[in-house]
């Protein structure tokens, strides 16, 4: 069974450990306590979605694109075939957004794909 809070969970660690940083740096940021964020992370409590606004901030990520990276992991566990590019429309409209399109580059380069 899928768990999304899990997959939620394992997208949020991932990112935090690629930019190098600790679960106190990022609960920190984010104004969440460290056991928290921790049991968030090992998909034991389920963030709501101001929590997890507020540490997609603090690691200077978008929101979309952790969903869209947990979307991804669903369909790879659902045996569905996700496509590897978003559609051209909506990349013109994400590159118009500066930081937040700076990061949208950056976390797309360092996703992994799944599958």
């Amino acid at each position: 069974m899928i768990v999304l809070r899990r997959e939620i969970g394992d997208v949020l660690r991932d990112a935090r450990q690629r930019q190098g940083r600790t679960l106190r740096e990022v609960s920190s940021a984010a104004r969440v306590s460290l056991g928290y964020l921790s049991e968030v992370e090992r998909g034991q409590k389920e963030a709501s979605s101001e929590l997890l606004g507020s540490i997609c901030e603090a690691l200077d990520i978008p929101m979309s694109l952790v969903l869209r990276e947990v979307s991804d992991r669903v369909a790879v566990a659902e045996g569905l075939m996700i496509p590897d590019t978003i559609p051209a429309d909506f990349a013109v409209t994400l590159m118009g957004r500066g930081a937040a399109a700076e990061s949208a580059r950056r976390m797309r380069e360092d996703l992994q794909p799944v599958g």
